[in-house]
């Protein structure tokens, strides 16, 4: 049933993660055909923005070792296609391919930057300058991952106000979108609009955010409702809410696009998403990584497929 409520976006974007955040905490390596197939399902089911891979050292992240090998096999779906790079080379093979949206990701906290980059948050943002400066000099549009905007598990509680310093530090150097990241899972709604707030006052208006939730405690949606409302249209979610951090073992996974849109379209939202074909493909990836997808929107809808093909077969039967 669609029932509006009042203060909310007519449509929203959703900036699906799974390719990407989602496989590159995968104990075992997925194969490339099947990482492709992934992308080319997800695409298939409305989705516009599907973060494809990230260019980083195979060292770090060896599940996205096969970057070159993939890009090309996706890179003429007619969506857009964002990947990670961490720094120039990163950017040099991204380009070489044809990458028109780039990310990178800084940390709100030292603690993480010294886990994830081995630098501290300034070290890092100085190493983000020439990659920002050199995209944007290509024409290619650049995104600003930032972790650890609410919650470290080293470090505790975030003050709001060392995250919009780097939040601005990033629009700064030329960043056009922020992703504000709570990447263990422990923001509530009143953190949420107390940070959004706050960049607003500091000049960074809610349209060039988007949000990225975890769901350690099951807030995900709760969160996503107040950013929502604050203005935010832009939303971070990962296909059967696959996804962590390997630099942060308390990360639990993303948001499930499959529960976002439920939400969402049931709010009379527009998404773009059939919520049908993404069910069906989390459910395929689910089989190919040998467990079933921690969406309870994938687990509900596709039980009652289940017992709705069991009943039209039993009626054939009579």
């Amino acid at each position: 049933m669609v029932v509006p409520a009042g203060r909310l976006p007519a449509r929203v974007r959703i900036h699906e993660v799974g390719a990407r955040d989602g496989l590159q905490n995968e104990r075992a390596t997925v194969p490339t055909a099947v990482k492709a197939e992934f992308v080319r399902r997800l695409a298939g089911a409305g989705l516009t923005t599907i973060e494809a891979t990230s260019f980083v050292h195979p060292k770090w992240v060896p599940q996205l070792a096969d970057a070159e090998e993939l890009f090309p096999l996706v890179s003429g779906l007619p969506v857009e296609l964002p990947v990670l790079v961490p720094n120039e080379r990163g950017l040099e093979r991204a380009m070489a391919l044809g990458a028109r949206r780039v990310a990178v990701f800084a940390s709100a906290t030292e603690s993480f930057a010294r886990a994830n980059l081995n630098r501290t948050v300034d070290e890092a943002l100085a190493m983000f300058e020439p990659v920002v400066e050199r995209a944007k000099a290509g024409g290619v549009h650049v995104r600003g991952y930032l972790s650890m905007c609410f919650g470290d598990p080293w470090e505790g509680a975030v003050p709001v106000g060392q995250v919009v310093r780097v939040c601005r530090a990033l629009l700064g150097m030329g960043c056009d979108e922020l992703s504000i990241g709570d990447t263990i899972g422990v923001a509530t709604p009143g953190h949420v609009l107390a940070l959004l707030a706050a960049l607003g006052e500091q000049g960074v208006p809610a349209g060039v955010l988007g949000v990225h939730f975890h769901d350690t405690y099951g807030q995900a949606l709760a969160n996503t409702l107040a950013a929502l409302q604050y203005g935010v249209t832009t939303v971070d979610a990962s296909a059967g809410g696959l996804g962590g951090c390997p630099f942060a073992k308390s990360a639990t996974g993303n948001l499930a696009t499959e529960d976002l849109v439920w939400m969402l379209h049931g709010l009379g939202i527009e998404t773009g998403a059939d919520l049908g074909r993404l069910v069906a493909t989390s459910v395929w990836m689910a089989g190919r990584l040998g467990r079933p997808s921690p969406s309870r929107t994938v687990h509900a809808l596709s039980h009652e497929e289940f017992r709705g093909r069991e009943g039209r077969e039993a009626r054939k039967e009579q």
